[in-house]
């Protein structure tokens, strides 16, 4: 199933950079109530990488000085305004299959993974059971999915069959056993036999509703969407997040996320 299947490319736009990990923009019909419009994103990707490159220089240094830091060493999180553009991207719906979490948290996290990426399969298996334990049953934070499929047909599969998963109550569960063990890129994990394989361990009820659900329209444009989103702020990797608008990327230590939630859900309060 190439990944064309569900992303077509857009006109007039210049050539990713050699060595650049972008899948191709599109989806059929530019379905979606979430369509954002561009000078609001490119407000938002300004931000975000803005904040990105300095947590980034915080998190690679050698321990010195940082003004952005506090007297304890933490990095000191200072929250979005209640208007800023990035925070808009959380949808917040209360019946989306891809998230879990009270809809009205004070704390969400956008994750875009990738099912074939090594250190979005790290995260799942290190840190996500960690924060849906301390912060999720709490109410203090909401996880919202999104697929973004950059390494190729299996990962565009793989995401497809996530949505299908989800229409019948079970994508969380697919994506336990999906990202649960190591295992090679393209090895086939994620082939039509694969999938349903994992689909039945994930206890998805109607495999058949499944299969057909995988190969729907619906969920190419569903994945297509995802991804549009992701490629609009200017995601090159995966998995990156967004903790109430505020970047973390890579496969990061529970301490990252608890030091940045902790700190946006106490101003939450205050507010």
């Amino acid at each position: 199933m190439p990944v064309s299947r569900t992303r077509k490319p857009r006109k007039s736009k210049p050539k990713a950079a050699a060595g650049s990990r972008r899948p191709a923009r599109g989806g059929g019909g530019e379905t979606g109530r979430r369509r954002l419009a561009a000078g609001v994103l490119a407000v938002a990707l300004v931000c975000v990488l803005a904040v990105g490159a300095l947590s980034a220089l915080s998190s690679s240094g050698d321990g010195g000085d940082d003004p952005a830091a506090g007297t304890d060493g933490q990095q000191v999180v200072e929250p979005l305004p209640s208007d800023h553009p990035a925070l808009e991207l959380a949808r917040r719906e209360a019946g989306d299959p891809l998230a879990i979490g009270d809809a009205d948290a004070p704390v969400v996290m956008i994750e875009y993974a990738d099912f074939q990426d090594a250190f979005a399969g790290i995260h799942a298996r290190e840190t996500h059971d960690r924060l849906v334990e301390e912060y999720v049953e709490s109410g203090v934070l909401r996880i919202e999915f999104r697929n973004f499929p950059i390494n190729g047909p299996e990962s565009d599969a793989a995401a497809r069959a996530s949505w299908a998963a989800g229409q019948q109550g079970r994508f969380w569960e697919f994506h336990a056993v999906a990202f649960g063990e190591e295992f090679n890129r393209d090895s086939g994990r994620f082939s039509a036999e694969g999938l349903r394989e994992l689909a039945a361990e994930a206890g998805v009820p109607d495999l058949d509703r499944f299969a057909a659900d995988t190969e729907s329209e619906e969920a190419g444009e569903a994945v297509g969407r995802d991804a549009d989103e992701a490629l609009d702020l200017g995601v090159t990797t995966t998995p990156s997040f967004l903790v109430n608008g505020q970047p973390l990327q890579g496969a990061r230590p529970v301490e990252d996320f608890r030091d940045m939630i902790d700190q946006l859900a106490a101003a939450a309060r205050d507010d």
